[in-house]
């Protein structure tokens, strides 16, 4: 039976090499069931990106898609409703691509993906442990991000813990 997945965590600083690569921390990697071979880049909020394993970002994105899909065939959806869903559409068209990532655990950011990052070549980044995902954080994006929800975080403990 294969291994159950892993909560994935830990905080890692590293920099874009010339060309745009990261190199993802082994310690989180090996948390991440298809890395390297299978995995997805994934645009979340500016200046965060995820990394996931491409079976579980499928199941999630698939599942939720074909709901969609049959509200639109059975007319579910009212004509104001059908531009949300054309919304939907065109950020789904450049949310996600699939990756491989190098032997050595570097990934290629691609050149959209890099911009909604907003790091330069040899910029640094901050490569988090989002315990389901990998997330790679613009470093001022990540510092707000903590301050806005660490004073929420015992109770958001305690709630999933419970």
């Amino acid at each position: 039976m294969p291994d159950e997945p892993r909560i994935i965590l830990g905080e890692y600083r590293r920099a874009l090499d010339e060309r745009c690569r990261l190199s993802v921390p082994a310690e989180l990697l090996t948390l991440l069931p298809g890395a390297p071979a299978d995995c997805v880049l994934v645009k979340e909020r500016q200046g965060c990106l995820s990394l996931w394993d491409a079976a579980r970002w499928r199941d999630r994105l698939e599942t939720r898609l074909r709901l969609i899909e049959q509200k639109v065939r059975a007319g579910m959806f009212a004509e104001d409703r059908l531009g949300q869903v054309q919304l939907l559409g065109r950020l789904l068209s450049t949310r996600h691509r699939d990756v491989i990532l190098s032997g050595r655990g570097r990934l290629l950011i691609p050149e959209g993906f890099r911009e909604f990052l907003g790091i330069e070549p040899g910029g640094d980044v901050l490569v988090v442990g989002a315990a389901v995902c990998i997330e790679i954080w613009r470093p001022e994006a990540w510092i707000h991000y903590v301050e806005q929800r660490m004073p929420k975080f015992q109770r958001l403990f305690e709630r999933l813990s419970r």
